[in-house]
């Protein structure tokens, strides 16, 4: 039976990213960003058609590029970022440097009370490191955002 009602539920929201190297790729969020591999499915040719990662509270699936599912560098880019709240923004940036990320913007503190900065994954998805600081109410964050472009 097909729900008719205007109002749909959300039930799930994750990510997929899809990557040239699924392997790879989850070894580097492994080590670079604590992931653990929850499910795997691959396949005839051994190729993985989805694979789900847990980061802390979150999910996120990975998968080998294919026909369908181009990966960022063959798009010219990815236009998403993914934003991740963790402890230490500085080592986990290390952690991904380590693994063969790039830098998009340093870890700094940013006026919006994050310290944080935006790396490139080894396969092309931007990530948004961040961590808090200060807590700010969303006022102070708008005079601070005000500032900055006056």
């Amino acid at each position: 039976m097909t729900n008719t009602s205007a109002q749909q539920t959300v039930t799930r929201l994750y990510a997929r990213l899809v990557v040239p190297d699924a392997p790879r790729a989850i070894d580097f969020y492994r080590a670079a960003l604590g992931a653990e591999e929850i499910e795997r499915y691959t396949g005839p040719d051994g190729r993985i058609v989805h694979a789900l990662l847990r980061l802390g509270g979150s999910v996120i699936a990975v998968k080998d590029a294919d026909e369908g599912d181009p990966a960022p560098a063959s798009l010219g880019g990815s236009p998403v970022i993914m934003a991740l709240d963790v402890s230490d923004a500085d080592a986990v940036a290390e952690a991904m440097l380590r693994g063969g990320a790039t830098v998009v913007y340093p870890v700094a503190d940013q006026h919006y009370g994050q310290r944080g900065g935006r790396l490139a994954d080894p396969f092309g998805h931007l990530w948004m490191i961040s961590q808090t600081i200060e807590d700010l109410t969303p006022e102070q964050i708008q005079q601070r955002t005000d500032e900055l472009f006056t």
